[in-house]
């Protein structure tokens, strides 16, 4: 009989009760007297032991459904190592406490879905001699070692939607809206729903942009009666000076900024040296919600039964990846700590420029 732990650490996203779903049902196939037991707001209820025994009807219904049956936090990596109770004198680790739940609840194996921070805790579980099988949970698609991830598409579709609309509006009055995309250091979000959704300019984190062309972009546009643009934007995007400055610098310019986010920022500055007017749309979380495509619900299922199928032939300490078609074991610790970022030469981007998508270098 099987004992197997199972958690969603980070932020939530499409698909992840699909995935829950999809490893408990295949399980239970193998084995109806499996055990699993579903751990409350990620980490943190493995590390306080939170939990509950969960049966095959908890799995039922669920597939269409968004967010996690099991709740989820954020738990930062750097935290990790971080006494539990910072009153108490000889308080556990964090880790330590994780550790010694696993232990205690005899676990076979613990089932983690996240994304780059949650799978850098996963693997330091993994240091510490715990069997787990991780699943790639982001919006985000910036985990090492898969082609995409669960929730990705999803979110694609909430910010095409979004660009969709904003196009009439912005035709209408001939402005410039700036849709601000998630996307804090990598830029797959954006560039896809930029392109997806017709975007004149698409501003991503790995192509520092210049806001002088950035003028000259919309100039042009209206010189080709074209007197409206929109611009994809990631939440993360940078200007060329703004990507020189040191890490330091640029924490604390940021948290001197007075504007509620970069977009403001940029179209503030943009405000001022084009005739058009400005506007900023940030539909932030809603990029997180609702139901799974269809797409992501049947990625999230394949990865979930991948999974299961690691846990039945006890390969622990691997990722369930997409490589083309197929699933792929990819170490945990070839996935710690890596960022999947987008090459500024990757295929779409110069499929972008070709049709005259501008991605705020000088390249026009």
């Amino acid at each position: 009989m099987l004992k197997i732990g199972m958690l969603t650490s980070g932020g939530d996203c499409q698909g992840l009760n699909a995935a829950i779903r999809g490893v408990a049902k295949s399980l239970f196939e193998y084995d109806p007297k499996t055990k699993i037991y579903g751990f409350k707001s990620g980490y943190r209820g493995l590390i306080k032991g939170r939990y509950r025994e969960m049966e095959s009807k908890d799995f039922s219904g669920i597939l269409t459904l968004g967010g996690t049956i099991l709740g989820t936090s954020r738990m930062p990596f750097k935290e990790m190592h971080l006494p539990v109770d910072e009153k108490r004198e000889n308080s556990p680790t964090r880790i330590e406490a994780m550790v010694n739940t696993y232990y205690r609840m005899e676990l076979d194996c613990l089932v983690i879905m996240g994304g780059n921070g949650t799978h850098k805790s996963a693997n330091l579980l993994r240091e510490h001699g715990c069997n787990v099988v991780t699943l790639p949970k982001t919006i985000d698609n910036d985990l090492w070692g898969t082609d995409v991830t669960f929730g990705f598409q999803s979110a694609i579709d909430v910010a095409t939607d979004v660009i969709d609309g904003i196009h009439t509006t912005a035709e209408s009055h001939g402005r410039v809206f700036i849709v601000e995309i998630m996307g804090h250091k990598v830029g797959w979000l954006p560039l896809y729903a930029g392109m997806a959704g017709g975007a004149d300019i698409i501003l991503i984190p790995e192509i520092p942009y210049n806001i002088k062309t950035i003028k000259k972009v919309i100039e042009q546009r209206t010189a080709n009666n074209k007197p409206f643009s929109i611009i994809a934007m990631a939440e993360g995007a940078k200007s060329i000076e703004e990507a020189e400055m040191s890490k330091k610098d640029f924490s604390k310019y940021m948290d001197e900024m007075t504007y509620p986010s970069i977009s403001y920022k940029l179209a503030d500055e943009l405000d001022q040296m084009v005739d058009q007017e400005v506007r900023v749309t940030v539909p932030g979380h809603y990029q997180r919600g609702g139901q799974p495509c269809p797409y992501d619900r049947v990625l999230a299922t394949k990865c979930g039964a991948f999974a299961a199928e690691m846990i039945i032939n006890k390969e622990f300490g691997y990722m369930a990846g997409v490589s083309g078609s197929k699933m792929i074991k990819v170490p945990l610790e070839e996935v710690a700590g890596k960022l999947k970022m987008v090459d500024p030469e990757d295929e779409l981007v110069l499929a972008g420029r070709q049709m005259g998508i501008y991605f705020g270098d000088e390249k026009l």
